[in-house]
């Protein structure tokens, strides 16, 4: 959903009063989204430091995070575009929270991971994934419609060095228009495509949960991984999202997450590709190396 058809659901239409850092014991706050995926699911770290200082806390989000934000403990979830909306005293938007919490790099929420997959879709997912390996998953695009996309999403064929690399299952967790790429470039016998089963981020969530590793593009499945606490690399641009810093490989949004930058601007990612890929064939190796004595021993 756009952006502008956000603001004109909720923003401004309200009869109830924008939150001016008066105290919310008592009182029911709505807190809208009015970005993309990803800053929805950064931001949602927020809301139970409302829910501590007493409030109600109602969150109308995009229509497929609802599912996955649910699980926010206390938490009302509702679509954008409910009406009517519930009571409420108070009203804001989501990405106002940090200013509004005084939040400074040393105070940023970390309670990692503050989402969590539902155990039972983890294992549906998990007896899908071939585990004699290194499992892997992979997003390579984010969505065309934001500006800046094409900058920012490496692609497919881009990412097509890390299928070289050996004892690793790839599962495929590319949504929307990026899926085309799988027409122009057929994946190798390595490579489980799971994202066109996927209908909502919770099922992503369940997924990510049984992988050892994501490795994504800078999109919404990036930041799904590091609120689950799962291990992700992030390929981002040369001029990035304004919250991954400059001249850093890690994040202080998410513990999990290690940075892979590209080198300068523009659409070659072939350098960032060649560092992923030499990390990678160590985690493999590592990996390979630690089965290997369980797998004599049983043999034995």
């Amino acid at each position: 959903m756009p952006h502008s058809v956000l603001r004109a659901n909720l923003h401004g239409k309200f009869v109830q009063p924008a939150r001016a850092g008066e105290p919310l014991a008592g009182k029911t706050i709505l807190v809208y989204a009015e970005q993309g995926l990803g800053d929805t699911i950064q931001f949602a770290r927020y809301l139970p430091l409302l829910r501590r200082q007493g409030a109600t806390v109602i969150l109308a989000v995009q229509p497929p995070l609802i599912k996955l934000l649910q699980g926010l403990d206390g938490i009302i979830v509702i679509p954008l575009d409910q009406k009517p909306l519930p009571a409420f005293d108070v009203h804001c938007a989501l990405l106002t929270l940090p200013a509004r919490c005084g939040t400074t790099l040393d105070t940023i929420p970390a309670n990692i991971p503050y989402l969590a997959a539902d155990p039972v879709q983890t294992r549906r997912w998990r007896d899908r994934v071939d585990a004699s390996g290194l499992c892997v998953g992979l997003v390579w695009a984010g969505n065309p419609s934001q500006r800046g996309d094409r900058m920012r999403s490496p692609r497919l064929a881009a990412m097509a060095p890390l299928f070289d690399v050996p004892d690793v299952q790839f599962v495929g967790l590319q949504l929307g228009a990026g899926r085309q790429d799988l027409i122009a470039y057929p994946p190798p016998a390595n490579f489980l495509d799971l994202g066109g089963e996927i209908t909502n981020f919770a099922e992503t969530a369940a997924i990510m949960t049984g992988l050892d590793l994501v490795i994504s593009s800078c999109t919404a499945p990036l930041h799904l991984a590091g609120a689950l606490g799962v291990p992700v690399w992030g390929v981002i641009p040369f001029a990035p999202h304004f919250v991954w810093q400059l001249g850093r490989s890690d994040s202080p949004w998410y513990p999990s997450l290690r940075l892979y930058r590209q080198e300068r601007a523009g659409q070659d990612w072939k350098s960032t590709m060649d560092r992923v890929v030499a990390d990678l064939s160590i985690v493999a190796e590592q990996r390979a190396a630690a089965v290997r004595p369980m797998a004599l021993a049983g043999a034995a």
